[in-house]
């Protein structure tokens, strides 16, 4: 994996970078939201902060204080440009093929998502310009988070095909890339299993310029920026993996060519968004999959008030295990 040398205080003005240490607040941090003519957001596992500035000293204000939205300091149109700039190394264009998705991937696994004026072509988004939303996701790899649940979804000829779910944000595609780095380094115990991803929006693997970000294992090929019913074909024929990961199942495609996969002898992880189980029964192309068992486990996470998360496993009867 690469080394983090990245320092998150790189991508911000150089005003608010002298004013601000982001790592006094790094721990727990999950996202900073940065909106035009809006305070700054450090949204954290336990609550929402802002920074005031103050005689060149920036003041860290919990949302629930007094008059905090008010004192803390608003981005402008310039901030969000010069934070472009940083966070695109002065060339939007070399990311054009990722800026169609609505993001960037930082070196350290960081995301940037952005909003703002769509462009499009032919009714197609080409890219955003100008840019005036940002939504920075701190990368957070959590190794062994997944140690208590692997044994859940293990049988004797290799791994159960598992789908997580979940509300966005509550830390399924965490829980997946445990998974797979234990499985393709063998932990605990035992031989690795060839694992390929395919990384459509750059969740899992985090890549920059084509390296992963995050830890995946020692037996993981990974393919970036494609679309997961291409991607999944062409993982299949080239790598002869022995299980396939993929991130956010949505349409029909995708739920066709990860049936392809299974009736192709491969084992397949997945995410899908779903608050809930009954929210899952009524998917789309997923309920008939049920049905027949196409996954033979399924991984339910729910996030608490405190910020900590909790899983509950089904079997393919949706029968909870634990």
């Amino acid at each position: 994996m690469a080394e983090r040398e990245f320092r998150l205080e790189q991508i911000f003005p150089v005003h608010l970078r002298e004013q601000i240490c982001v790592q006094e607040i790094f721990d727990g941090l999950e996202e900073i939201r940065v909106r035009v003519a809006q305070p700054v957001e450090w949204i954290h596992s336990a609550g929402v902060k802002y920074v005031k500035l103050c005689d060149g000293t920036g003041i860290w204000l919990a949302a629930e204080a007094d008059g905090a939205k008010e004192e803390a300091y608003c981005a402008t149109v310039q901030d969000v440009a010069e934070m472009v700039n940083y966070i695109s190394s002065y060339s939007l264009y070399a990311y054009k093929e990722e800026l169609k998705q609505g993001y960037l991937t930082l070196a350290g696994g960081h995301r940037v998502g952005m909003a703002g004026g769509a462009v499009t072509d032919g009714g197609r988004l080409t890219g955003i310009s100008p840019v005036t939303f940002l939504n920075i996701r701190i990368a957070h790899e959590k190794k062994g988070c997944a140690r208590g649940l692997l044994p859940h979804l293990k049988k004797e000829d290799g791994v159960c095909n598992t789908l997580f779910f979940s509300e966005p944000g509550a830390g399924k595609t965490t829980l997946l890339r445990d998974c797979i780095r234990m499985l393709s380094d063998g932990e605990p115990g035992g031989v690795g299993m060839k694992v390929c991803v395919v990384d459509e929006r750059s969740e899992i693997a985090a890549c920059h310029i084509g390296v992963p970000q995050n830890t995946l294992g020692a037996r993981t090929d990974v393919l970036c920026g494609c679309a997961k019913p291409a991607g999944i074909q062409m993982l299949l024929r080239a790598m002869s993996p022995q299980v396939i990961a993929v991130d956010e199942l949505g349409g029909e495609e995708d739920f066709l060519a990860v049936e392809r996969a299974v009736y192709s002898g491969c084992r397949v992880l997945g995410t899908v968004h779903a608050g809930s189980v009954e929210e899952l029964r009524h998917k789309p192309y997923l309920k008939d999959w049920m049905k027949c068992g196409i996954f033979e486990r399924y991984v339910g996470i729910c996030r608490a008030e405190d910020g900590t998360r909790r899983y509950h496993v089904y079997n393919a009867g949706m029968e909870c295990l634990c």
